[in-house]
């Protein structure tokens, strides 16, 4: 190795030591960004990469720019629903329509839960594989479906909940693993020069847009606050979602700048959802291997949290008539017949579309429960800001389409 792997991996492990430290680690504050941060930065940061050069090319920083500008205006809409719905809700001041609206949008994210655990454990296995050259499609669907039915196993005879405390690590290993990559592009763009010179630049048309639509899923995550009340409060809540959002969109967009240079080197066109393995080995030699453990403890933590989601969901729905343990084995079935159905990069449209009926839903929530307020300038903006991203929400689910 040269003097920069080994700055790099130091870096990480700096990074990782601050955030294991019990100052850090047993903070609350901390504890309630890590939930939405943990999923925001997901998937997501493992494929964005070269889909956007395929799509934007030398404009991927802007598309970043306006995914992320997108999903935060879509915080607000959950941040909303957390200040004001939360409370008509509890105590029984909502119409039934708006009951009917808010049971519509769990079963929403009853089904995002279940495809975004295929989506998770997909490219998991993907990464696990391309690490000892044995990846294929074949390989990383009987790798995928027999981690599922270990999950579903341990939900029914142990309970997932054993297997939570994961979340909290992998997150804070893989920051300290995105930090020695953002560090190592850096060295990378120094040594090299930022020439984007052999970064096409696509031309745009109604396709490449709702391909763009597709790629929601790589910002979601944060309305996971939306459902820790039972562990903090609204202003907790509200605070830690735009605080991960803030920390997650720059990330995204400072990775997207940084990697520009290097997405010339690759052939867009034919990359898989491992290609930012390829990629960072240019910069270094041990930044795949860095990767490989990032994806692996990442999507494994967060395809249990959005099992244990799914499942708590199921029984709260069911009002305890079916438990957690029965939506566990419903979500892992799920995943198995979708990761068989579709390949990774209709997983990811089909997440997208799943997601964004969510929004779509939060944000019919949200409009009803704006009319029951006092008339105001604040009340009308609020009111057309909500229809606007209404609509925008009902195309991406209508027309967003899969990557080639």
């Amino acid at each position: 190795m040269q003097i920069k792997d080994y700055m790099i991996v130091a870096f990480s492990i700096v990074i990782i030591g601050i955030l294991f430290s019990p100052k850090i680690r047993k903070n609350r504050f901390w504890q309630a960004i890590v939930t939405p941060l943990a999923s925001i930065i997901g998937s997501g940061f493992l494929i964005v990469a070269p889909v956007m050069g395929e799509l934007a090319g030398t404009f991927a920083p802007l598309a970043m720019g306006v995914i992320v500008v997108f999903a935060y205006f879509l915080g607000t809409v959950i941040r909303f629903n957390i200040l004001h719905t939360e409370p008509i809700l509890l105590n029984g001041q909502a119409t039934k329509l708006h009951r009917f609206t808010e049971q519509v949008s769990d079963i929403a994210v009853f089904i995002a839960y279940l495809i975004s655990v295929a989506f998770y454990l997909r490219l998991m296995s993907a990464f696990l594989l391309k690490s000892i050259n044995a990846n294929t499609d074949n390989s990383a669907l009987y790798l995928t479906t027999i981690i599922l039915l270990i999950i579903a196993a341990i939900g029914i005879f142990k309970g997932l909940l054993v297997l939570e405390k994961l979340e909290e690590y992998s997150v804070s290993i893989k920051l300290g693993i995105i930090g020695a990559l953002l560090i190592g592009l850096v060295f990378y763009n120094l040594s090299n020069g930022e020439n984007i010179q052999s970064v096409q630049s696509p031309s745009f048309n109604f396709t490449t847009f709702a391909q763009l639509a597709g790629l929601l899923i790589v910002v979601q995550g944060f309305e996971t606050s939306r459902y820790l009340g039972d562990e903090y409060d609204p202003d907790t809540r509200i605070k830690s979602m735009r605080i991960a959002q803030i920390i997650s969109g720059m990330i995204y967009l400072i990775f997207i700048f940084l990697v520009m240079p290097l997405l010339g080197s690759v052939n867009l066109k034919t990359v898989g959802e491992t290609a930012i393995i390829d990629l960072s080995g240019h910069v270094s030699i041990i930044l795949p291997v860095l990767l490989v453990i990032a994806a692996t403890m990442s999507q494994f933590s967060a395809s249990v949290a959005d099992t244990l989601g799914g499942g708590g969901l199921l029984k709260e729905e069911t009002n305890g008539r079916v438990p957690a343990r029965v939506g566990y084995v419903c979500i892992c079935l799920g995943a198995i017949v979708l990761i068989w159905s579709a390949d990774i990069f209709e997983i990811i449209t089909i997440a997208s579309r799943a997601f964004a009926f969510y929004y779509f839903t939060q944000t019919l929530v949200a409009l009803q429960t704006i009319r029951q307020m006092p008339s105001s300038f604040t009340r009308s903006f609020g009111f057309i800001g909500f229809a606007m991203l209404a609509v925008l929400l009902a195309c991406i689910t209508v027309f967003s389409i899969p990557i080639e």
